[in-house]
C-alpha cells in the first residue's frame, strides 16, 4: 500500500513568482505554470473570482468597470492576501483533479529580502489554500539547485536570478547561503522603464503587456553597435490629442529605457563580489555566475555583466523553470537538503 501511495503523492512544490507561478509534483515534475493573475467581480463588497492563471491574464488592462484583473503577488511577496489564497486554492485544485488526495505538504520559495511577516503571510495562504503543512526556501538557493550548481560543495557560487520582480544575487558554499542581496528590481520594473521612456520621449501610452512584448522581442541590456539596432510597430494612445497612434521603436530606444534597471542589477552583483570572502571571491573567479529567472533572456544581460565584473557569465539552461525545478529537488532530496527548508510555524 505505501509504494502505492508513494505512486500518488501530493506534496508539491511553488514558484510564487509575480509573473508566473509554477507547480512542481513530487514525482512527476513541472506539471503547471500560469501567469499569477486573477480575475474577479465584486459583489456586495464580497470578491468572485472569474478566472485564474492564463485567462485571467487575457483581462488585464481590458476589464469593464464591475470586474478586476490583478496581480496578487508584488516584489516577489503577497500584496493582497485573499487574493493570493484564492489564486494558490485553484492551482493546488487544477493540478490535483481527484478531491480524494490527503492534504499535500507544500514547499513554497521565498525571496532572501523577505520580512518575517511576509513569510508568515506566504505560509498562512498556503495552509488556508489546503496544504497539510507549509515549507519555505530561499529563492537564490532554489535557483542555484535547478541550475544543477554544486551547492553542496566547500567552495563558492554565484548565482543572479532576475524574477518579476525582484533579482537575487547569492554567493552560496556548502549548501547555504554565505552573502545574499535582494533588490527589487526585476522584469516588472523594466516594463515600467519601457512604459515611461516612451511616455516621456515619444508622447504616447501603452499598456503593461505592449511593454512586455518590447522587452521580449527587441529589449537589449547594451546599446546595438551600429547604434539603432533592430525595429519594431507598437500601438499606443497619443498622449497630445487623446487617438491611437502606431510608432516605429528602435532597440537602440529601448536600450537607452532599460539602462537604470540593468545597472542596478550590475550594482547589486559588483556589491556582492566586494561582500564576498576573498577564497569564495576565488572560486567565483574560476566558476563565473549563472544567470537564472526570465529577466536572464533579455538580450545581451550576460554581456553587460561580463563587461561589468570581467567575471564569465552563463545562462542557466531551463532559466524560466530554474527555482520551481530547485524547489521542486529540495523536495525530492528534502534528506539531504532538510537544511534550507524552513517549516517553523
Amino acid at each position: 500500500m505505501s509504494s502505492l501511495s508513494g505512486l500518488f503523492s501530493s506534496d508539491m512544490a511553488i514558484d510564487l513568482g509575480t509573473a508566473n507561478t509554477l507547480v512542481y509534483v513530487k514525482g512527476r515534475g513541472i506539471v503547471l505554470n500560469e501567469p499569477s493573475v486573477v480575475a474577479f467581480h465584486v459583489k456586495d463588497g464580497r470578491k468572485q473570482v472569474l478566472a485564474v492563471g492564463e485567462d485571467a491574464k487575457l483581462m488585464l488592462g481590458r476589464t469593464p468597470g464591475s470586474i478586476q484583473a490583478i496581480r496578487p503577488m508584488r516584489q516577489g511577496v503577497i500584496a493582497d492576501f485573499d487574493v493570493a489564497e484564492e489564486m494558490i486554492k485553484h492551482f493546488i485544485r487544477k493540478v490535483h483533479k481527484r478531491t480524494t488526495f490527503s492534504k499535500p505538504k507544500i514547499i513554497v520559495c521565498v525571496p532572501h529580502g523577505a520580512t518575517p511577516v511576509e513569510k508568515r503571510a506566504i505560509r498562512q495562504s498556503v495552509i488556508s489554500a489546503g496544504g497539510r503543512k507549509a515549507g519555505l526556501i530561499a529563492e537564490p538557493i532554489a535557483a542555484a539547485i535547478g541550475a544543477g550548481m554544486p551547492i553542496t560543495d566547500p567552495t563558492g557560487s554565484m548565482v543572479v536570478d532576475v524574477g518579476g520582480g525582484t533579482t537575487e544575487v547569492a554567493v552560496l558554499s556548502l549548501g547555504d547561503i554565505v552573502y545574499a542581496r535582494s533588490v527589487r528590481v526585476g522584469g516588472d520594473s523594466m516594463d515600467e522603464a519601457i512604459i515611461n521612456y516612451l511616455r516621456r520621449q515619444q508622447n504616447i501610452l501603452i499598456g503593461d503587456a505592449t511593454a512586455e512584448r518590447i522587452k521580449t522581442t527587441i529589449g537589449s541590456a547594451r546599446m546595438p553597435s551600429d547604434g539603432r539596432g533592430q525595429s519594431m510597430l507598437i500601438r499606443g494612445r497619443d498622449l497630445v490629442n487623446g487617438v491611437p497612434r502606431e510608432v516605429e521603436i528602435t532597440q537602440a530606444q529601448i536600450a537607452e529605457a532599460l539602462s537604470d534597471p540593468v545597472q542596478a542589477i550590475c550594482e547589486a552583483v559588483m556589491t556582492a563580489l566586494e561582500t564576498t570572502p576573498p577564497d569564495l571571491a576565488a572560486d567565483i573567479v574560476d566558476r563565473g555566475v549563472m544567470l537564472t529567472g526570465g529577466g536572464a533572456l533579455l538580450g545581451e544581460l550576460d554581456l553587460a555583466l561580463r563587461e561589468r565584473t570581467g567575471l564569465a557569465v552563463s545562462i542557466a539552461d531551463e532559466t524560466l523553470n530554474c527555482v520551481a525545478l530547485g524547489t521542486g529537488k529540495a523536495m525530492e532530496y528534502e534528506k539531504q537538503l532538510r537544511h534550507v527548508i524552513d517549516y517553523e510555524s
